[in-house]
């Protein structure tokens, strides 16, 4: 189950990349994720909290301009993998599997960002517009990074 949340939480950052990093913050800091006593513990700090949260804040505002690359280009898809394989990796330190957290959040960020412009595209092609597309996007995301998060507990 753990790497099934870890691969989630890596979808969720291919999705966007910030939004999962906020989310395992903000679960350390509530105590949902026990990081005590891991080499992640300074994820529930609330200065990682603060600073994945303003992240993610700018990311979804910048998400809306239209000089944003795509998230498949070399630069935003390596970020989303390595943030999708941070996350996991946070998630299976939680039990003592770093490292099978890491690559099941790294193959969850490409799944994540593939599917996700996928869906965002078909979206968006059925409004006739992108920023409905986008703006589902950003919620599932953002719920789905804090359920996937609170099921760690």
């Amino acid at each position: 189950m753990l790497y099934v949340l870890a691969l989630l939480i890596g979808v969720i950052a291919g999705l966007r990349a910030m939004t999962a990093p906020a989310a395992v913050a903000w679960g350390a800091w509530l105590g949902w994720l026990p990081v005590a006593g891991t080499w992640a513990s300074f994820m529930s700090h609330w200065a990682a909290v603060g600073i994945f949260t303003i992240l993610a804040i700018v990311e979804l505002v910048t998400d809306q301009l239209p000089s944003t690359p795509s998230r498949k280009v070399p630069q935003q898809f390596g970020a989303r993998i390595i943030m999708g394989a941070f996350t996991g990796a946070v998630i299976g330190a939680t039990s003592g599997a770093t490292i099978g957290g890491l690559i099941a959040g790294a193959i969850g960020a490409v799944i994540g960002t593939l599917g996700g412009a996928e869906a965002r595209g078909r979206l968006a092609a059925a409004f006739g517009k992108d920023q409905p597309a986008a703006f589902i996007e950003d919620a599932v995301a953002i719920i789905g990074g804090l359920l996937i998060v609170a099921a760690v507990a």
